[in-house]
């Protein structure tokens, strides 16, 4: 269970709202503090000037003038305390009956003392409160709109780019991720753009470069592995002779897997879709390519497709199980999904994580080959718009699974 949102957009928003709450607080204690202190220092102030008028009325008429009060018993023992000696001082009084600011003075060894209410001033700090709270609510909310919005907006490019990215990865050689995010504003995300096209490019580059050299070598070995093939037939018949032809019947077979691959590289093959019946179609192509092979039709739907093409995804299919796996071997079709299944190893648990690769066998306890047999199934599969899967049987053995689309691309 995750206790906090993944998405950058929401990671953001979250960054900039906590941000707001804190510098809003910090701000409105700020000003609190400091309201409160001029507040009080003012109250002060103004008490104090009172309690110097008090006194000056004293000493000339000897009375207590502006509701002062001559050594009323009132008076906190703190300011009493502070007053002694002649001296003049203030003291904030808060009890069960309100706020209270006292000034007090010492004349003739009797003590003057003025009381003035506080709780006017205090509401004025409440009503600060207030304005501070909405304040804040203000700023958090604005904050958590901007971290929205430009969190999304954000979000929004790394999401485009990721998909261009994906498409440059399935063999898209004309999608441009900087392209597609624009590139305004010029920010991080339009270099990180940049960088993945021109890494992109530069693999495109090499990777055509490969494929032409495989093409040209596939090319060149053709005519004399065509030329080997019709000297092996006019050998005599012998021992040695038939193990001469075998081998270059395989040496024919690679160049064309070859020559293969590299046309599929090009991405330019494209599917002749017909209507046929998969599960007719699939029981007599299985009978001639593995005769043992056991096809069993749980549900029968036509199906609109390439028949060159799932016939050579069929045949490498089979080949791969009667080599590389061990009897018996299965074929089930069920509406639009194919399942060749065998009852040997199974598949090694690289090739489930990183798929078929050319020229990569298989682990030794499946045999050797060149690695091309499924590689081929999954770029013809490709072609057909279909979805290729391979895995493991529960109770053992390899099995891959053809899903053909209702309406091919």
């Amino acid at each position: 269970m995750r206790l906090f949102p993944q998405s950058l957009r929401w990671r953001l928003s979250a960054v900039i709202a906590v941000v707001s709450v804190l510098l809003a607080v910090a701000l409105s204690l700020l000003v609190r503090s400091e309201f409160s202190r001029v507040q009080l220092a003012d109250a002060r102030r103004v008490q104090d000037e009172r309690i110097q008028l008090v006194v000056r009325d004293y000493g000339l008429t000897g009375r207590a003038a502006l509701g002062s009060k001559l050594d009323s018993p009132d008076v906190p023992a703190r300011l009493r305390a502070a007053v002694r000696g002649g001296k003049r001082a203030t003291y904030l009084e808060r009890g069960g009956d309100g706020a209270w600011i006292w000034a007090a003075a010492e004349t003739g060894g009797r003590v003057l003392s003025l009381r003035s209410p506080y709780s006017d001033r205090d509401e004025a700090l409440a009503q600060l409160d207030n304005v501070l709270i909405i304040g804040s609510l203000a700023v958090l909310g604005l904050g958590s709109v901007l971290g929205v919005v430009l969190g999304g907006r954000l979000s929004k490019r790394l999401r485009r780019a990721a998909v261009a990215a994906r498409r440059v990865a399935d063999g898209d050689a004309n999608t441009r991720v900087g392209d597609t995010i624009g590139t305004r504003p010029r920010d991080e995300t339009t270099e990180l753009a940049q960088a993945v096209d021109a890494m992109a490019a530069a693999l495109q580059a090499r990777l055509v470069a490969e494929q032409r050299v495989t093409a040209d070598i596939a090319h060149e070995l053709r005519t004399p592995v065509t030329g080997l093939v019709t000297a092996a037939e006019l050998l005599p018949a012998s021992r040695p002779a038939e193990l001469v032809r075998d081998r270059v019947r395989v040496l024919r077979a690679l160049v064309e897997d070859i020559i293969e691959v590299a046309r599929l590289d090009t991405a330019t093959e494209r599917a002749e879709p017909v209507e046929l019946s998969l599960g007719d179609f699939v029981s007599r192509r299985a009978a001639s390519v593995s005769p043992e092979a056991e096809v069993r039709v749980l549900a029968q739907q036509p199906v609109r497709t390439d028949p060159r093409r799932l016939e050579r995804v069929l045949v490498n299919l089979l080949q791969n199980a009667d080599r590389h796996g061990a009897p018996p071997v299965s074929v089930e079709i069920d509406g639009l999904t194919l399942r060749v299944r065998d009852h040997g190893p199974g598949f090694s648990v690289d090739l489930l994580r990183d798929g078929p690769s050319r020229f990569r066998t298989e682990s030794s306890d499946r045999g050797g080959g060149h690695g091309l047999g499924l590689t081929i199934a999954l770029a013809q599969a490709k072609v057909l718009d279909a979805r290729l899967v391979l895995a493991n049987a529960e109770d053992g053995g390899a099995q891959v699974t053809l899903e053909l689309p209702d309406r091919p691309a």
